[in-house]
């Protein structure tokens, strides 16, 4: 029970950093713009910006809510929670990347879609079995 119920919180955590994240990304796309010639850079740049925001959401309600590591030594956390979000944020970046310059589907689509796959195929099990261990 206490293994499906820290799931759930970290799925909910996921869904707050991602809504930082995506806000971030959308906010800099619509306020900002991006011109013709400097899509794919400024786009990306965008992208990294939203996940960085996400990134630091994520972590402190992660220790502080999700697996409840306020008690553990934060500095070491942080250095792993730095080391797989480097992980992340390149993964994220590149799948954007990727996806906005190859295909034509629209750039928040793209996002949503690296992010789903980051997600389910990289972050939970790293967070749980090494970052908040």
């Amino acid at each position: 029970m206490v293994s499906m119920m820290t799931f759930s919180k970290a799925q909910i955590a996921s869904l707050l950093a991602t809504g930082v994240d995506f806000g971030v990304t959308f906010l800099l796309l619509r306020w900002v713009g991006v011109p013709p010639e400097a899509a794919s850079l400024r786009v990306t740049f965008y992208g990294a910006t939203g996940t960085i925001c996400g990134g630091v959401t994520h972590f402190m309600v992660s220790r502080n809510w999700v697996f409840n590591a306020q008690e553990k030594k934060w500095v070491a956390q942080l250095n792993r929670y730095l080391l797989v979000w480097i992980g992340n944020l390149a993964l994220n970046v590149s799948g954007f990347y990727l996806l906005t310059r190859y295909t034509d589907i629209s750039h928040m689509i793209a996002k949503v879609v690296t992010a789903i796959l980051v997600a389910v195929f990289y972050n939970y099990v790293l967070q749980k079995r090494y970052v908040f261990k």
